[in-house]
């Protein structure tokens, strides 16, 4: 069985993302999201809240684009963990060797690619694949979802409903829907 991991910080998950791991499921029969601490950066919600956010995401993520996927696609074939260090480390554990990347525009790349050399680096066993989201999720991350939503805008579209719904709660808690 062909494993991946798809690592992090998930603050919050998007669409993009879930277009990531169902791409990922094209080519693996397995896809571990591997949600980092994140201690480079400040996150809006906590490792706990950002691991239940993603669980809660695949729950009811409908399977399209996934090709064959039946109703529970990411129950059967999705897991999440919870990460602090190195991600080739959490590699060895897991005893995966693949780790899978959204690649949106040329300005990720470098950055992507020194990451991907580092990692190789440190385990040579580990290989990065690069996957280039729908069109539709290119222009997405999570710095615009969190900064759009907490300036009140509408962001349905671009997160699962429990991401949009807890986004509304931290941000403008007590505005009606």
């Amino acid at each position: 069985m062909r494993t991946a991991l798809f690592p992090g910080t998930f603050d919050p998950i998007t669409e993009g993302h879930l277009d990531i791991i169902r791409r990922g499921l094209k080519i693996f029969d397995r896809v571990i999201v591997a949600v980092a601490r994140g201690v480079h950066k400040e996150t809006l919600f906590s490792l706990e809240e950002r691991k239940e956010l993603v669980e809660a995401s695949l729950a009811e993520a409908s399977p399209a684009e996934a090709e064959g996927a039946g109703p529970d696609w990411a129950r059967d074939s999705v897991s999440v963990v919870e990460f602090d260090g190195l991600l080739v480390d959490l590699a060895d554990r897991m005893s995966v060797d693949v780790i899978i990347r959204g690649l949106r525009f040329v300005s990720d790349f470098e950055y992507e690619f020194q990451l991907a050399l580092m990692n190789r680096q440190l385990n040579r066993r580990v290989e990065t694949m690069f996957l280039m989201p729908s069109a539709r999720y290119s222009f997405l991350n999570a710095s615009i979802v969190r900064e759009v939503a907490r300036l009140g805008g509408d962001v349905s579209s671009l997160v699962p409903k429990p991401v949009a719904d807890r986004l509304k709660e931290r941000y403008h808690p007590g505005r009606p829907s």
